[in-house]
């Protein structure tokens, strides 16, 4: 019978006693990180060391020698993980969607009496004062006042939304800086972990720091995360780029650049800024970061500049359509004057045009010269000359410029900075030049039915200076019942001015009020996620309670069972051959 080592049982406890004693070291770490964000709970796998072989009476015999601590391993949901940089990602991009609506709607301010819906309110009331009196001076300079402040607070508007786009490329510079710091922290974890982990060891703590900035980084972008058995192959993929490859990366940069590096954007001529892209490296390739903080700053952007589009298709409507309608008039000064631009530079032709591609924009084209205005009987679709009410023959007027012509494209800010009243309305007695009174052939005059009669026509002012005929036409246009407009003659379509505005406002509400409930959902979503990640990775105290005693019970009684051993072998040792001396 082969006899097993006589210090065996030693080397058996002195494994259970450095086993125990690790997985104690391990409860510890646990409960001091309780509290720290992202630590995974981290636990010592141990196992049965191989059993000596004896052999007694003729067979094998298998003796156990103790237990082994094979790793430290950390506890973490892969799965979960991915479920949280999904939603994570969506989380920031609603949170900062909302933010941009909460600060767009501080900019129209309609919930005071000083945002551009008041004055919308203001000037057609005061409007419709002066054409039920359209001598009364007073009502005149307040038509001209309200007028004034109407095409101040458009203005004001889209600077302010200039502001904000700006400020937003200036949140996108710096958060980009920030993702490029994320990943070189993130390559310095791989290299260190790759380093670690070369001799078979786990880099437990480093890869919770890993995951932090994994964590952080899907709040800026959409990311796909995955890791070979080799960490040299934790790679990060945002929209087909890999961001990170192991121990090597792409910086994002701002672009367009110059040929020296240096970032110079693109001027948008439209909007009175400059625009700026986010690029993958030097590549000059523009990268889409498809989900988080970036994405949303980015569709804000988008979205700011069509609220300047709103705004300057009311600019347009003023500048066009409103301008139209007062050149139809007359004013009360002494020549009558007709013609006359309300809104913009009275040398300037508006008109809302198609481009060669069908899209629609205002064109104004100013004369050196200046304009004139002719007067011609208008007619019906059969040819027939039109009579008003009071039996009289309508009178239009054709305006046309003199002199070199320039025309510009007013699109955008362009068309908002066009939008001021006409300075030849602001002068000494410029009020008098509202066209408020229409223009009319009586028919005692002359017979209109024959076409040369026109061409001898004497004209008068419908009632004296008391009509206020073309001011009501001009009212008219912010009544949605009252205008035939449509989209290839106006910028607004067949709305009316006011519920054009409206409508702007309205859907703004319904998509702030979207975003916020879908913020609310997806914040409960995230929470839902982040307890689902806890129940794997965090720390529970009554399990590392539990734990605790259990190791430390079995370090005590390794402990123990290694001093009777040694007690027993104290006998043997010192005792043997002592009897009988």
């Amino acid at each position: 019978m082969a006899v097993r080592s006589t210090f065996a049982g030693l080397n058996t406890m002195y494994r259970g006693i450095s086993t125990n004693r690790l997985a104690l070291d391990t409860v510890g770490h646990n409960m001091s990180n309780a509290g720290a964000v992202g630590y995974s709970r981290q636990s010592v796998n141990q196992a049965a060391v191989m059993p000596d072989k004896i052999y007694a009476n003729g067979t094998q015999q298998y003796v156990g020698s103790g237990v082994d601590s094979l790793s430290i391993t950390r506890a973490r949901d892969v799965y979960a993980d991915k479920k949280y940089w999904a939603e994570n990602g969506t989380q920031k991009y609603l949170t900062t969607r909302e933010n941009n609506y909460g600060k767009v709607e501080e900019i129209f301010n309609d919930s005071q009496d000083t945002g551009v819906k008041n004055a919308v309110t203001e000037f057609y009331k005061a409007l419709s004062d002066w054409s039920t009196n359209n001598s009364d001076v007073s009502e005149r300079v307040a038509v001209l006042e309200k007028a004034s402040i109407l095409s101040e607070r458009i203005n004001r508007s889209g600077e302010q939304l200039q502001s904000q786009i700006t400020s937003l490329y200036n949140d996108i510079t710096a958060n980009v800086a920030k993702v490029n710091e994320i990943t070189d922290n993130i390559v310095s974890l791989n290299r260190s972990i790759m380093a670690l982990e070369a001799a078979g060891g786990s880099a437990n703590d480093l890869r919770d720091a890993r995951d932090n900035l994994a964590d952080e980084l899907s709040g800026y972008m959409s990311v796909s995360i995955s890791e070979e058995k080799d960490t040299s192959m934790y790679t990060i993929v945002c929209n087909g780029a890999t961001i990170v490859n192991g121990i090597t990366k792409i910086d994002l940069k701002m672009g367009p650049r110059d040929d020296d590096g240096n970032v110079i954007g693109m001027h948008n001529k439209d909007y009175g800024l400059t625009d700026y892209n986010i690029e993958l490296g030097d590549t000059g390739v523009v990268f889409d970061p498809l989900n988080g903080t970036l994405a949303a700053e980015v569709d804000a952007i988008a979205e700011d500049k069509k609220y300047i589009d709103k705004l300057a298709d009311m600019a347009s409507f003023l500048l066009v359509q409103f301008n139209g309608q007062h050149q139809q008039g007359a004013g009360m000064d002494a020549n009558n004057t007709t013609g006359t631009n309300f809104f913009g530079d009275n040398k300037t032709i508006y008109t809302w045009e198609a481009d060669a591609n069908g899209n629609y924009r205002t064109v104004a084209t100013a004369y050196a010269d200046g304009l004139t205005a002719t007067k011609y009987l208008k007619k019906d679709a059969d040819g027939n000359y039109i009579k008003n009410a009071d039996g009289n023959f309508e009178v239009g007027i054709t305006v046309a410029g003199s002199g070199t012509a320039t025309a510009e494209e007013l699109k955008g800010i362009l068309a908002i900075k066009a939008l001021a009243v006409n300075p030849i309305l602001n002068e000494v007695d410029g009020e008098k030049k509202l066209a408020g009174q229409a223009w009319v052939m009586p028919p005692s005059i002359t017979d209109p039915t024959k076409p040369e009669s026109e061409t001898d026509m004497t004209l008068v002012v419908a009632n004296g200076t008391a009509d206020g005929t073309n001011g009501v036409l001009m009212s008219t246009l912010f009544n949605l019942g009252n205008t035939s407009l449509n989209s290839t003659t106006c910028s607004i379509g067949t709305n009316s001015f006011e519920s054009y505005y409206n409508s702007i406002m309205t859907a703004m509400g319904v998509d702030s009020a979207a975003c916020k409930a879908n913020l609310q959902a997806q914040e409960d979503l995230v929470e839902e996620v982040e307890k689902w990640r806890s129940a794997t990775s965090g720390v529970n105290w009554d399990e590392e309670l539990t734990n605790m005693i259990t190791f430390q019970q079995g370090y005590s009684a390794c402990s123990r069972c290694l001093t009777t051993m040694d007690e027993m072998l104290d006998r043997l040792i010192n005792s043997t051959g002592m009897v009988g001396r």
